[in-house]
C-alpha cells in the first residue's frame, strides 16, 4: 500500500470517527489501528508546528526563565496570540521546555522604633499612590554586596523608585523615597508598608513620611509574609534578572538591575493586571 493511498484512507477514517469505531473503520479499509493513530499524531504535530515555533521563540527570547503561565501571557502581549494555558503546558512538556527553578531568599532585621501593621496583608489598591510597599535586598558580586532598595505601588505592581549602593544604611532608603517623591508630588493619604529593618525604624524615616502626608505601616517582626508582595518582586528580580547571568562586577550588576526593572514595569505582562504590564495598566486610567 503506497503512502499516499494510506494517508487518504486515514483521512476518510478520521472524518468518519464518531459514527463508527476506529476498529471497524480500520478493518473496512484494511489498515492498522496503530498506523491510523500514528497518522493522527503526525497531523496534530504538523498543525501545532506554528504554535511550537512561537513558544520556542518566546522561551528563547526570555532565556528560558519562564514557565507555561508566563509564556502564555507573553504570547498574548508580544504577539497578540491567545492560546489556552493547558495547551501551552502540553506543548512545552512535549518540547522539553522547563522554567528555571526559582530560589526564594528571605531576610529579617530588627529595629527600635516601629509602627502598627496598617496594611494587614491587604495587597489591593483601587488607585495609584494609595499603598506602597518597600524593602531592601542584597546581591553579592565577588567579595562585595550590592544593596537594592525599591518601592512598589500595589495598584499596578509598578516599581515607582529604586536606589542601589554598597552601603545598607538609612541613606539608601531615604534616597529611594527622595526619587519617588520627585516623581509623585501628592501622596496625601498614602500607606507605606515595610518590615522592621533598622533603616525603617530610624528617626529620619519616621520624620520624613508624615511630612508628605503618608502613613507608616510595618510588618510584624520576623514575618516575611506581611510584606510578601515586595518579596515576590525581589524573587523575580534575582531569578529572572540576575541569576541567569555570569555577572563579574558591580557595574554589570547595576546595569542588569536597571534593565530588569524597566522590563518589569514596561514589558512584563501580569495575570493580576488583566494580562497587561504595570505601565499599561496604569495608563488605562488616562486613556
Amino acid at each position: 500500500m503506497d503512502a499516499g493511498g494510506a494517508a487518504q484512507k486515514y483521512s476518510i477514517i478520521k472524518a468518519a470517527v464518531g459514527e463508527y469505531s476506529v476498529t471497524e473503520l480500520c478493518k473496512l479499509f484494511g489498515v492498522s489501528r496503530s498506523g491510523y493513530y500514528a497518522y493522527v499524531k503526525r497531523q496534530n504535530a504538523d498543525r501545532d508546528r506554528p504554535v511550537r515555533d512561537l513558544i520556542q521563540s518566546v522561551y528563547t527570547k526570555y532565556d528560558g526563565k519562564y514557565g507555561y503561565r508566563q509564556i502564555q501571557l507573553f504570547l498574548l502581549h508580544d504577539h497578540g496570540v491567545w492560546i489556552n494555558h493547558k495547551k501551552v503546558l502540553r506543548l512545552m512538556q512535549e518540547m522539553g521546555l522547563r522554567s528555571r527553578i526559582r530560589r526564594n531568599h528571605y531576610a529579617s532585621s530588627e529595629g527600635g522604633r516601629v509602627a502598627e501593621n496598617v496594611l494587614q496583608r491587604d495587597f489591593r489598591a483601587q488607585a495609584p499612590n494609595q499603598k506602597w510597599v518597600t524593602d531592601i535586598t542584597q546581591y553579592r558580586v565577588k567579595d562585595t554586596w550590592l544593596y537594592v532598595s525599591a518601592i512598589k505601588d500595589l495598584f499596578n505592581n509598578e516599581i515607582v523608585a529604586y536606589h542601589m549602593d554598597v552601603k545598607n544604611d538609612r541613606q539608601l532608603v531615604l534616597q529611594t523615597f527622595t526619587k519617588a517623591f520627585e516623581k509623585t508630588k501628592d501622596v496625601t493619604g498614602l500607606i507605606v508598608h515595610s518590615d522592621q529593618g533598622c533603616q525603617y525604624t530610624s528617626y529620619d524615616y519616621h520624620d520624613m513620611l508624615p511630612t508628605v502626608g503618608a502613613q507608616i505601616s510595618m510588618s510584624r517582626r520576623g514575618n516575611c509574609y506581611d510584606n510578601a508582595s515586595m518579596e515576590s518582586f525581589f524573587s523575580h528580580l534575582k531569578t529572572e534578572g540576575l541569576y541567569p547571568y555570569d555577572i563579574r562586577n558591580l557595574d554589570e550588576a547595576q546595569r542588569r538591575i536597571e534593565e530588569y526593572i524597566q522590563f518589569y514595569n514596561e514589558s512584563r505582562p501580569q495575570r493580576k493586571l488583566k494580562k497587561l504590564t504595570p505601565v499599561e495598566y496604569r495608563r488605562q486610567l488616562t486613556a
